[in-house]
């Protein structure tokens, strides 16, 4: 069996097979040792998990994550790669490939045969285009997570562990922060991609909370204003929940949420902690 995560190899893995690149589904693959060796080490993988893993690729954290796991699933949306995945991960009996899109697997049922139920972790390298749809669906589904340890933009990273008043704060940090204690745990330069990205990643781990760090009435009207509220940040909060046809408040509503709140009418939504978020949907939603 080859050993991937070093170029030579990823190379030689890549001409056997004729493998041509696709853009559509953001491939990088990683060609670094010690960051796969990190990702695995934070993700905190031991021989009593079972590990999700989407987007393996050829399958080098793949092979990374079945020496360190119980059982491993990984998903992958590429049909070229599931035959390279076959010979990649032809020495290991404690993996299972599925080619599917994730968005379209019922984790949960998964979790349920695989793991009685109990929480998964998962890990991933993740393309930009479709990183917040699959953290999202993760924490929304009611799966059982443990924690998500992925690569991602940089940018993506910074975005979800940041706070009010940073122009990277928005509609995701705040779900990534209700569901989740996001810690970036690395950051990796283009060079340890094949092909290289444009742009830095960084690693992040997102450990699931046991409950969320707010009480909301109503989770999704909670961020149904959240959105509402950044989808024009220059404007005031209020502006841009009267703006949103989906919403059904009324501006002496949304005033009078504010002023229990002893905030001004002016104030704009990228000032708000998730807390008062939560306390000013909890005024409207009763």
């Amino acid at each position: 069996m080859v050993t991937l995560g070093n170029p030579q190899n990823t190379i030689a893995i890549i001409n056997k097979y004729d493998f041509v690149f696709q853009k559509r589904f953001g491939q990088n693959f990683l060609i670094d040792t010690h960051v796969l060796e990190k990702i695995v080490r934070e993700a905190g993988v031991t021989k009593d998990d079972f590990v999700l893993e989407i987007g393996p690729g050829i399958g080098t954290m793949t092979q990374y994550l079945c020496e360190a796991a119980r059982e491993v699933i990984a998903v992958e949306i590429d049909h070229a790669l599931i035959p390279i995945l076959r010979d990649t991960l032809s020495e290991y009996d404690n993996v299972t490939v599925i080619n599917e899109d994730i968005l379209k697997v019922d984790i949960a049922a998964i979790a349920r045969e695989k793991n009685d139920g109990k929480p998964i972790k998962v890990v991933a390298n993740l393309p930009y285009y479709i990183t917040t749809p699959i953290i999202m669906a993760l924490f929304e589904s009611g799966v059982p997570v443990d924690s998500i340890t992925i690569m991602v933009q940089k940018e993506v990273a910074d975005r979800m562990q940041t706070g009010p008043g940073s122009k990277d704060y928005g509609a995701l940090s705040l779900a990534v922060q209700y569901y989740a204690k996001p810690e970036i745990v690395a950051n990796v330069p283009p060079n340890c991609f094949m092909p290289r990205p444009k742009v830095g990643s960084a690693v992040i781990r997102l450990t699931r909370h046991a409950q969320p760090p707010v009480d909301v009435h109503d989770e999704k009207k909670m961020f149904a204003l959240i959105r509402a509220s950044f989808n024009q940040r220059r404007k005031t909060l209020q502006n841009g929940i009267n703006n949103d046809p989906s919403l059904p408040y009324s501006k002496e509503q949304v005033v009078a949420a504010l002023r229990a709140m002893n905030l001004p009418e002016t104030v704009r939504g990228e000032t708000f902690t998730l807390e008062q978020f939560a306390t000013f949907s909890n005024l409207l939603v009763r």
